[in-house]
Formats: C-alpha cells, sequence, structure tokens
C-alpha cells in the first residue's frame, strides 16, 4: 500500500466578491478545503468578510489562512507611488509579465507595495499570514520574485511560499504550454527562495484552462497524480454575483468547481489516491 500523501488544497480569492467568499467558506467548513489566499485589495473584503472566514477556520483547525498578493488588473495598490499603473490599477497580466521579463519594473517599488499588503492582512487577522502566494502567479516573474521574497523575509519571516513548478517527467509538463511557463518560472523561484532559507511547497499542481472549462472532477484526478507529499494543489470555487462578473472572466467554472468539492465523489477520490487534508 502506497503512503499517505498530505497535501495543501488551497483555494485563491478569498476576498474577490462575496459569492467566492461564501463557496469558500463553505468549503472550509465541511473540512474539504486545508487553505485559503486572501486578496488584501479585493473588493470584498470588509469585517463581516475577515470574521465570516476566521469563524469557518475556527470549524477546522487544519485550514491555513494566507496572503494572496495581487499585483495586476483590475485592482489598485494599497501604496501611492507604485508604477507602471493602467487608469489607477495595477497594470494587466500580460504587460506586468512582459514589463518584468525586460526588467524595466522598480523593485523598491514593488517591494513596499509588498509590505503594504502584508501589513494589511496583519491589520485584518491580528498576525502574519501562514504563508504568502502571488494573484496570477505574479510572485515568480523576474524583478517581482526578489522584492516578494525580501518583503515575506521582512514581514512575515515564518510564512511558506507557493513554487509552481510541477513534478512531472518533461514529456507530460510539454502538453501544457501555461503549466510549462510556470514550471520555467518556478526554477528560479525556488533557488532564489533555498538561498534565502524560506520554505515553500514541494510540488504544485492546478494550472488548466478554466476559461474553456473542463470536467473539473477529471482534472483534480490528474492535479493528485504524481504530487507528491507536501504538495499544492490550487483551486478557484465560487458563487457567481455581480461584483465577480465585474472583476474576472472566471465565472461558471467557478461553481462547477464548488459542486465536485462540496460532493461525496471528492472525498471519495481523495480516499482512492491516498491523499489527505488533515494536516495533524
Amino acid at each position: 500500500m502506497s503512503t499517505l500523501r498530505r497535501i495543501w488544497l488551497c483555494a485563491d480569492d478569498y476576498g474577490m466578491s462575496p459569492g467566492v467568499n461564501r463557496a469558500i467558506r463553505e468549503l472550509i467548513e465541511k473540512k474539504r478545503l486545508n487553505a485559503t489566499s486572501v486578496m488584501a485589495v479585493g473588493a470584498a473584503i470588509d469585517r463581516a468578510e475577515i470574521d465570516g472566514l476566521m469563524q469557518a477556520v475556527a470549524a477546522n483547525p487544519n485550514c491555513a489562512i494566507g496572503l494572496h498578493a495581487t499585483l495586476t488588473a483590475p485592482f489598485a495598490p494599497l501604496t501611492m507611488h507604485f508604477k507602471p499603473l493602467d487608469g489607477g490599477q495595477f497594470p494587466p497580466l500580460g504587460r506586468l509579465l512582459r514589463t518584468s521579463l525586460l526588467r524595466r519594473l522598480d523593485p523598491e517599488i514593488v517591494h513596499a507595495e509588498l509590505l503594504a499588503q502584508i501589513a494589511a492582512f496583519r491589520q485584518m487577522f491580528g498576525r502574519a499570514p501562514d504563508y504568502i502566494d502571488g494573484h496570477q502567479h505574479a510572485q515568480l516573474f523576474p524583478q517581482i520574485r526578489d522584492a516578494f521574497l525580501a518583503a515575506v523575509k521582512e514581514s512575515a519571516p515564518d510564512a511558506w511560499v507557493r513554487q509552481c513548478g510541477r513534478s512531472l517527467p518533461l514529456s507530460q509538463r510539454l502538453t501544457n504550454p501555461k503549466a510549462l511557463l510556470l514550471d520555467t518560472l518556478s526554477e528560479a523561484f525556488r533557488k532564489k527562495a533555498a538561498r534565502e532559507r524560506i520554505a515553500f511547497n514541494t510540488g504544485f499542481a492546478g494550472a488548466y484552462d478554466m476559461v474553456r472549462g473542463r470536467d473539473f472532477a477529471n482534472a483534480m484526478q490528474g492535479f493528485l497524480t504524481g504530487l507528491p507529499d507536501g504538495g499544492l494543489v490550487m483551486c478557484h470555487p465560487g458563487f457567481v454575483d455581480e461584483v465577480l462578473v465585474g472583476l474576472d472572466n472566471v465565472t461558471h467554472q467557478r461553481e462547477r468547481e464548488f459542486a465536485f468539492l462540496n460532493s461525496d465523489a471528492f472525498p471519495r477520490l481523495l480516499a482512492e489516491s491516498n491523499v489527505t487534508l488533515d494536516r495533524t
């Protein structure tokens, strides 16, 4: 019999919309998640939403709360002098990636914004985040990764960070261009984190085309295959509401993810895969 694997199943985007928040809280309370990443700059991150999350986690002590560091549109920075901006908002993902690859960002400005988001999380929850990751994986980008890891080491030294590299043979990694890019960016990120003695997850899964959608049950089965102990699967459950529609192009697929994670089929899949979300 294979060894039981303990993994992180992390719901991203808490704070994006009330419907996303409600779905995540319901899954935490049912112990179908053991981590969620909070957007300090989200549209739905008031006191009631924070208290609701803390109550859900109180019912599931295995669940970690992390910071979903955000540097892309349509969200706006907490700091006054962040640049580049696009109409007062962070730049779109593609522009941010190109600018970082060309090394035209100001790392000090990025560092200041990340420190501000960590400080906002502390104010919201009364403590540092358990871990820190990045919305749309921006923490992996050149220049940003240095600023990101410096901010973690300075303001949340006990937090671990998310790397997005997969433990798969090259032949399998080549079938998913997006995931292959994350693999490449994650290699440099892991080396830098290791030098700084910052902990990170052992493996990663969860990247797929959410806009076109697919059978999430089959996708999850693939995510669990080969994921090492201590690996992380990201997911994006949610209920569609007007706030979400106004902010993101991934809508109804979030409801499909919720439906599977909330179903009896999900714990059966975990058992068949010899995987647990229990961290104790």
